[in-house]
């Protein structure tokens, strides 16, 4: 839904489009529909604004105009701004960011860099943490599995909030998707690392049974610690203001993903790796497709 809507799965603000964002607090506060047809007479240099979008927000409790438009240059923001004055009344300015396309494409592919980046240095590092226990390569594998886990359900909720409520992807959210990313690695590291130590205690035991119990051994320092998390987190939400509610919602879902994934997808995942049901699995697909054929 979120891709026919907007043309991508998460909707982009103008640190990845490029364009320019303004916010208007006026005497008197005009409709967006006034404000839009502003910009839609409005031109510059031959560049129309017609598929500008204005639409209200609040800030401390005060209603105001939020405008976004394509790139604005300080000649045109003097040019539209005066235009808006002449025509609804004296207005200030809360905010103006402008970003322009080269700078948009430019933090676009920073930040799939930085999230790959990520992922490979912690599949490095997880490997090499993990070198005394065999098979280290499945350790870090399920944890890096865990962590696209924890981003996909970040995403896909946030595509949803920018469905309902018109969220939109900007630097502070990948920031927060790098956090989460930490985080998760975090909560992961912690079972796996105790699934290290308990390997060489219970070498009599199945893999899976000193998984288990090391999931148990450390389940209430997990629980505890996303609980004492996320009511830091709950308390910025309620009291931190309107600027910052996207991003400690993303942290939020982040840290309950993560808590969930070390315990129900990394842990599983390497269980059944070690165990060889991978390939079983596979075999049987092409043992099924090959009988089909």
């Amino acid at each position: 839904v979120s891709t026919v809507q907007f043309g991508t799965p998460l909707k982009p603000s103008i640190d990845f489009t490029s364009g320019s964002l303004m916010e208007l607090q006026f005497e008197n506060q005009p409709q967006p529909a006034e404000v839009r047809q502003i910009f839609t007479n409005f031109s510059f240099n031959d560049t129309d604004f017609k598929d500008t979008d204005v639409t209200t927000a609040r800030q401390l409790g005060t209603e105001t105009i939020l405008i976004r438009s394509k790139f604005l240059d300080d000649e045109a923001k003097s040019a539209v701004q005066q235009q808006i004055r002449d025509q609804l009344g004296d207005f200030t300015e809360l905010r103006f960011d402008s970003v322009g396309p080269s700078i948009g494409q430019e933090v676009t592919r920073a930040g799939t860099y930085a999230v790959l980046a990520a992922s490979i240095a912690i599949l490095v590092f997880i490997m090499w943490a993990f070198r005394s226990v065999p098979n280290p390569l499945h350790f870090a594998v399920a944890a890096v599995v865990a962590l696209f886990h924890d981003i996909l359900v970040t995403g896909g909720l946030f595509a949803v909030f920018g469905i309902l409520w018109g969220w939109e992807v900007d630097a502070l959210f990948l920031t927060a998707i790098l956090t989460v990313i930490g985080y998760s690695v975090h909560d992961t590291i912690v079972v796996f690392d105790r699934i290290r130590e308990n390997l060489p205690r219970y070498r009599q035991e199945r893999f899976e049974t000193v998984c288990n119990r090391s999931l148990l051994e450390t389940l209430m320092r997990s629980v505890v610690t996303s609980l004492s998390t996320a009511f830091v987190i709950a308390s910025l939400m309620v009291f931190g203001g309107g600027t910052i509610t996207q991003f400690v919602t993303i942290m939020l879902i982040g840290v309950v993903s993560g808590t969930y994934s070390s315990i129900f997808t990394a842990t599983p995942i390497l269980v059944s790796w070690q165990q060889g049901e991978f390939g079983a699995l596979f075999k049987r697909r092409g043992a099924a497709a090959k009988a089909q054929a």
